[in-house]
């Protein structure tokens, strides 16, 4: 929190900070990537808000682009650079990160994979570019099913790094796959003792969840999808109310796009505190982005993301299998 107040207190406080963004993003020729997890005012601003697979596709898309700002945590900002290693990519705040990326080191993987040389590596996203470049295949959980299927069933398969995504997918495809024992901070909180009281609170509620929750949560959802199959299912699903069990952030863009529907956030288990995890259904890596550190980041083009050019080119071809397809 003191950090924040520092960031905020060397910004002129008169200053339109939204205002300043957009003369800055035409001043830099930069295109600002939003996630769906963070805060409200970040997403506005974004030229492209979505989930971690239609950002990674954005970040090529915008070739007029010489700088890509990046609203969301660490690696996904370095996915940015690996597929456009000739822009400038910036965090507004380089200590963005995620703990499922690091759930699995590079070294521990390569250390793994020396023992295990007749196994194809799927890794979730959420890794950073160096386990990118130990991996056959890179996947979201938007196309991991699509992923996972294009190997063949006689192949031993690693699934990294989310065990509980890993898990959905066994089930889901019948496809036994060993997997490495990472998981969200955030989707592992959530409390099914306290989601059934809700469910019985609220019985025309439909249950929504992304599969990075635990299975004790998942074998209650009504539906079980990505960020932004969540998103289109209260968008077009008849009901009109859900709990929804993933990141809080999404609830904004879903409170625009189904204005009339009414979204309750599942809740957390509080001892997830004695963990070491936030204990909440915010992800504290998310909400390290502010606007005045979007705009310092623009202003000086910092934190920039820099990689070693051969784990860029390592790390990019997984990245392009999973864009292949």
């Amino acid at each position: 929190m003191t950090a924040i107040m520092d960031v905020a207190q060397s910004v002129d406080p008169t200053l339109d900070l939204f205002d300043e963004i957009e003369r800055l993003k035409h001043e830099r020729k930069a295109v600002v990537l939003a996630h769906y997890y963070q805060e409200p005012d970040l997403q506005d601003i974004a030229d492209r808000l979505g989930d971690s697979l239609a950002l990674a596709k954005a970040a090529r898309e915008r070739k007029d682009a010489e700088v890509i700002l990046f609203c969301g945590v660490h690696f996904m900002a370095e996915t940015a650079k690996i597929l456009c290693p000739e822009k400038t990519v910036v965090l507004p705040d380089f200590d963005a990160g995620c703990s499922l990326s690091d759930a699995c080191p590079a070294d521990k993987l390569r250390a793994w994979k020396a023992q295990h040389p007749e196994h194809v590596i799927v890794t979730y996203i959420n890794s950073t570019a160096a386990t990118k470049a130990e991996s056959d295949w890179i996947c979201t959980s938007s196309n991991a099913r699509e992923v996972v299927s294009q190997i063949p069933k006689d192949q031993p398969i690693m699934f990294t790094p989310d065990r509980n995504l890993g898990a959905w997918l066994v089930r889901e495809l019948d496809r036994p796959m060993d997997l490495w024992p990472g998981a969200c901070m955030v989707h592992e909180t959530f409390s099914e003792r306290k989601i059934l009281a809700f469910r019985s609170e609220h019985p025309d509620a439909k249950l929504i969840a992304h599969p990075e929750c635990e299975q004790e949560v998942l074998r209650h959802a009504d539906f079980i999808g990505s960020t932004a199959a969540l998103l289109h299912f209260v968008e077009t699903d008849e009901s009109s109310k859900f709990i929804v069990a993933t990141e809080t952030g999404i609830l904004h863009e879903m409170k625009k796009r189904a204005p009339t529907k009414v979204l309750i956030a599942a809740p957390f288990d509080e001892r997830a505190h004695d963990n070491g995890t936030c204990g909440c259904s915010e992800c504290p890596y998310m909400k390290l982005n502010t606007l005045e550190k979007v705009y310092l980041a623009l202003r000086d083009l910092s934190p920039r993301i820099d990689l070693d050019p051969e784990l860029q080119r390592r790390a990019l071809v997984p990245l392009e299998r999973m864009l292949s397809l």
